[in-house]
């Protein structure tokens, strides 16, 4: 088996459709919104597509995607790239998979997160969300200012806005609680939710769970496949995305990997 490039969407999609669920952020990123940011690398076997590897790099902090449900391959993959990857980087792969970076690296764990895929969308029809407004760049400093009290170092992306897939509830004039999108492509018909977030004075009540609702409702117009991403020991927002009709499809570790002297503290994608 051999290291390649890969340039090609339709080759990248053939692989990458096989478990949509579990490569919602590649698929998302092969939209023209995402493309001219992203570096893909493949193990192949002739021609065929083994294993995938996606660097999302735009950011301060570049992201890598490993995920997989062959762990031995993805480790040769990544092995086989590894002189090719940034100096620093944040990653999500599958567990494991960091050991075979730990020669080379410094590994900062962060933990085990659960990727979540809705299957049972019925449920969201029993939630009233109609409290729920949709924000535009116009409500981009209530939502700046909802960030740092609530969720002060997250990965967010303004221009996500302008997908129209941001949602939020307030009381009176301030934002309470909002629930937007990561990665969304019409073209791919997938969705990431991120950037879920409930004002301290105000969490218990439920208003993460009735904006989730209304954004997945919105989601699910335009998209196929609506999944996100959630730590494993946040058992409280797990019973909520249940209720909501996800269900745990993968398991994965998110770690920041920095070769000796590159050790910063920088946000990236989640």
């Amino acid at each position: 088996m051999k290291l390649v490039a890969l340039h090609d969407k339709v080759e990248i999609e053939g692989f990458v459709r096989r478990n949509p669920f579990l490569h919602i952020y590649s698929l998302g990123d092969l939209d023209d919104f995402f493309w001219p940011g992203t570096v893909w690398y493949a193990l192949k076997d002739g021609k065929e597509i083994k294993q995938i590897l996606l660097m999302y790099v735009p950011l301060k902090l570049p992201s890598l995607q490993a995920l997989t449900e062959e762990p031995e391959e993805m480790s040769d993959l990544l092995g086989a790239a590894s002189h090719l990857l940034p100096r620093r980087f944040y990653a999500h792969l599958s567990e494991g998979l960091a050991n075979a970076l730990e020669d080379e690296y410094q590994v900062n764990r962060h933990g085990i997160f659960h990727k979540m895929a809705l299957t049972e969308p019925s449920q969201l029809q029993t939630i009233d969300t109609s409290e729920v407004v949709s924000l535009t760049t116009a409500d981009l400093p209530d939502l700046e200012r909802l960030y740092s009290i609530s969720y002060p170092g997250n990965w967010f992306d303004r221009r996500m806005l302008e997908t129209g897939q941001y949602y939020g509830m307030r009381r009176g004039a301030g934002l309470v609680g909002v629930a937007g999108v990561h990665v969304y492509s019409e073209k791919y018909r997938v969705a990431a939710l991120g950037n879920v977030a409930t004002h301290p004075d105000y969490r218990g009540r439920g208003i993460a769970t009735t904006i989730c609702a209304k954004l997945c409702k919105s989601l699910l117009q335009k998209a196929d496949h609506v999944g996100l991403n959630v730590k494993a020991e946040n058992t409280y927002a797990i019973r909520a995305y249940e209720r909501l009709g996800f269900k745990r499809i993968a398991t994965y570790e998110e770690c920041t990997l920095s070769l000796p002297d590159t050790n910063h503290n920088i946000n990236a994608r989640p």
